[in-house]
């Protein structure tokens, strides 16, 4: 949805209103809708980007409402009503529709809204659906990217993923997949593709894909906030444990991460003062639980070692005191257990500095022939920080290059365009 503050167009605090409820609470006026669909997941997400617009044509009439997510919650749930007597299904959907003469503006805890998004996404994480397809229609659902953004995150085409989504949302609603968080015996079983979804968000957030700006706060809010309340709904996983762990750990630095401006501080250039020490604290205590959960004859984890991995850093008083010793060897492990390009790359990176950047670089080459990495413009991009650092300008250069027609977020871009103007042509 694209809003016009100028002239003409929607009045800048309509626009910055409308912006802030979809940024905010597109997931919780989501799930209400579907709720009041029967988990008609096509309907409900239609009927909430009815909402949006129409908060775009009646609040500059009316004025911006006391609540805009109940605002929009309740006109969500009577574009529902609308879209099932359409459909002829009214009076089958009518014991679940709540639809009051009267805008309702809701007042919910912090705990509803949770469970509201963790109902929408074990619903989009069925075991029924590919793995892949539930990480794209999570982030649809429940993160409200776009298809543009969701395809970047993941590698793949738009065309590619618009259908993987289409595709989803059918499959949902041909096999009556349940609406619902669920029960104790099944949560087990459920649980790895929910971790794995919850880590993409904060992924999405962390460095998020098409953007102005290097961080999308509130996914990455988002996704800490349904780590917590699945460690109250499976306290005992150690991988559960381990994924808040991380996303604590993470998200502490995130304040020290941008300039003023909005641009990118790497991680050896960060002020640590500027550090959460309250989610360091947090997040090692979580890491801690985990290992006492994981018990002597079970093996750690992909969320668990990447969990160790933040530890690493966040104990570190500097960057020069990190121990890239311990880093090697923990994604060694993450290796065994989660074989990818990616940590393959994120090792390499490491070997270079435990090592220096002629070893990382040779780590670095083993991987460019890496179909799944063809796309992925860190790798051009760390291949030409260490050519710069080897003093190999020209071909750093050339990888900057060949990153820059990759990346998608403007702060990495603009990053990037500072380093390649820093080197010598010659």
């Amino acid at each position: 949805m694209t809003l016009n503050a100028a002239g003409g167009g929607l009045g800048a605090d309509v626009a910055e209103a409308v912006s802030a409820a979809h940024r905010d609470h597109w997931a919780t006026v989501l799930a209400n809708a579907a709720r009041a669909a029967g988990g008609n997941l096509s309907i409900a997400e239609e009927a909430t980007q009815d909402a949006f617009l129409a908060a775009v044509e009646v609040w500059p009439k009316t004025g911006i409402p006391g609540n805009p997510p109940g605002w929009l919650t309740q006109t969500a749930k009577r574009k529902v009503v609308d879209a099932l007597r359409r459909a002829g299904a009214l009076q089958r959907k009518l014991p679940s529709l709540h639809a009051p003469d009267e805008f309702e503006e809701e007042q919910m805890s912090t705990l509803e809204l949770l469970d509201d998004r963790l109902r929408l996404i074990f619903t989009c994480c069925h075991p029924a659906l590919a793995m892949n397809t539930r990480v794209a229609l999570t982030l649809r659902m429940v993160g409200g990217l776009s298809t543009t953004e969701i395809a970047a995150a993941c590698l793949v085409q738009e065309t590619t993923m618009a259908a993987r989504i289409t595709r989803a949302k059918k499959k949902i609603a041909a096999a009556r997949i349940p609406y619902r968080v669920p029960d104790d015996a099944e949560l087990p079983e459920r649980l790895d593709g929910v971790l794995a979804v919850i880590s993409l968000i904060y992924t999405a957030g962390h460095t998020a894909s098409a953007s102005v700006t290097l961080q999308r706060r509130d996914l990455a809010s988002d996704a800490v906030d349904l780590a917590r309340m699945l460690s109250v709904l499976a306290p005992d996983e150690p991988e559960v444990l381990g994924l808040l762990a991380l996303l604590e750990l993470n998200d502490s630095r995130r304040l020290a991460r941008e300039t003023p401006e909005g641009g990118i501080v790497l991680l050896e250039d960060q002020d640590r003062g500027v550090w959460d020490r309250r989610l360091i604290a947090s997040g090692l205590a979580a890491l801690q639980l985990a290992y006492q959960r994981l018990g002597p004859s079970r093996q750690p984890g992909r969320f668990l070692l990447q969990a160790g991995l933040a530890a690493v850093h966040a104990q570190a008083p500097t960057f020069a005191d990190t121990d890239w010793w311990a880093a090697v060897l923990i994604y060694d492990q993450l290796l065994v257990v989660q074989p990818s390009p990616v940590v393959a790359l994120n090792r390499a990176v490491a070997i270079s500095y435990r090592d220096g950047p002629g070893a990382g670089l040779v780590a670095i080459d083993a991987l460019r022939d890496d179909e799944r990495l063809r796309r992925y413009h860190y790798l051009p991009a760390a291949r030409a920080d260490l050519l710069r650092q080897l003093n190999r300008d020209p071909e750093a250069a050339r990888e900057y290059r060949a990153a820059l027609e990759l990346v998608t977020n403007e702060a990495e871009r603009q990053f990037m365009e500072q380093r390649l103007a820093g080197l010598d042509p010659s």
